[in-house]
């Protein structure tokens, strides 16, 4: 592969990661939170309890490594430029680009540590799409995720409500990836049933 090919497969990638980011996290913003925002106001501005685009960070990680986070980076980035309400954004601006990177990285140092277990995960060509072993990952990065966005906010949450938002981020990282899992599942089966017909 030339130099040129691998730079037109990285911006596709890149691309494409980022879109479907911004997109997760408009359905997050548009359906999730005004539901949730009924019920748990305090927490709703640092967490929510379906976050789909922690799928796309465990699947772009699987499927890129270390090169993901610069697209997850700039798609959490553009997201919460896009989706959060202008008070919110005043209010966590001091930490937010910890947070995305917090977040950004959270499936790399996941996918990281099971391979120092001997667990090398990450997608190739004579590796098959694991699930079990993929939730097992996202799991180890909501943990991160929920243990990291803690410290970056610390300042920010009423001391009251750490745990709530403790768990409604890991809550809400493993929900999002099983959604996002479940969507990709489904969408597979129908190319494969289309690709069957024809």
């Amino acid at each position: 592969m030339s130099r040129f090919d691998y730079m037109v497969d990285f911006a596709k990638s890149f691309l494409i990661v980022v879109a479907v980011y911004v997109l997760c996290h408009g359905v997050t913003a548009f359906v999730v939170t005004p539901v949730q925002n009924l019920f748990f106001s305090d927490i709703t501005v640092f967490a929510s309890l379906i976050y789909l685009p922690h799928g796309v960070r465990v699947l772009a990680t699987w499927l890129s490594g270390w090169k993901a986070l610069f697209s997850l980076f700039a798609g959490a980035f553009l997201s919460e430029l896009m989706f959060t309400p202008d008070p919110i954004f005043t209010f966590i601006e001091p930490v937010i680009l910890w947070s995305i990177a917090v977040g950004a990285m959270s499936a790399y140092v996941s996918f990281i540590i099971m391979k120092f277990f001997g667990r090398d995960l990450y997608a190739g060509r004579d590796r098959a799409m694991n699930w079990k072993w993929l939730l097992i990952v996202g799991a180890v990065a909501s943990v991160i995720n929920s243990v990291g966005q803690i410290f970056v906010f610390s300042g920010l949450i009423v001391p009251d409500d750490l745990f709530a938002v403790l768990i409604t981020y890991a809550v809400g990282d493993l929900v999002g990836l099983y959604v996002s899992m479940l969507v990709l599942m489904i969408v597979f089966r129908w190319i494969r049933l289309f690709a069957d017909a024809k």
